[in-house]
């Protein structure tokens, strides 16, 4: 007979992706041990594997989730409900806000998708390119004069505006969301009124 589904089976999930992302990021994840994660987590081992039967299986289960909420988020932003600047405003607030809680999901992608098998890297990466893309077409948008033909200049503006948000972690863990809202409208004010001088 088939093993049912218990009820709390999503919750529990998301349980333990948000641990493996805290002993992921502290511990290191070459370091980290599946019983430090069980004992994060506050279940079995064995528990822990009849959700995913590998670390590596936590890894990309944390990574894809994370990121796949990252991309829908920021993916989200519609072009067509405002203009250009207040789009690419929406668009850095809402990377900011998507970060919160994140701290570890962030530096786990930072320090260990690298340790995937490749298909699963290249899957990860689309995500991360949908959203570089959703960036690159904001500000193309806002200043088309200036990036006409400079695909290395937009490329270049682009790594720029994730520059200054990918790294907000690390000086302002825990930041919540007026602060992270206040960085964003500063992150956005650099870019629009610097844009013009490119």
């Amino acid at each position: 007979m088939a093993r049912t589904i218990a009820k709390d089976h999503d919750q529990k999930r998301t349980q333990i992706l948000k641990s493996a992302a805290k002993v992921f990021a502290e511990a290191g994840y070459d370091r980290a041990s599946m019983t430090q994660l069980a004992r994060e987590c506050g279940i079995s081992k064995a528990n822990i594997y009849h959700y995913y039967d590998s670390k590596d299986a936590v890894l990309f289960g944390l990574l894809d989730t994370y990121l796949c909420d990252l991309r829908d988020r920021v993916c989200g932003v519609e072009a067509e409900v405002c203009g250009p600047e207040d789009r690419l405003r929406r668009i850095v607030s809402e990377i900011m806000l998507a970060y919160q809680g994140a701290d570890h999901e962030h530096q786990v992608q930072i320090s260990a998708m690298g340790a995937l098998p490749e298909d699963q890297k290249k899957l990860l990466r689309a995500y991360q390119r949908e959203m570089v893309q959703v960036v690159s077409s904001a500000l193309a948008a806002v200043a088309p004069e200036v990036f006409e033909g400079e695909n290395a200049k937009l490329r270049g503006a682009t790594m720029s505006v994730f520059g200054m948000l990918n790294w907000y972690y690390m000086w302002n863990s825990g930041a919540g969301s007026k602060a992270r809202e206040d960085y964003a409208r500063l992150a956005a004010d650099l870019v629009l009124n610097g844009i013009k001088g490119l």
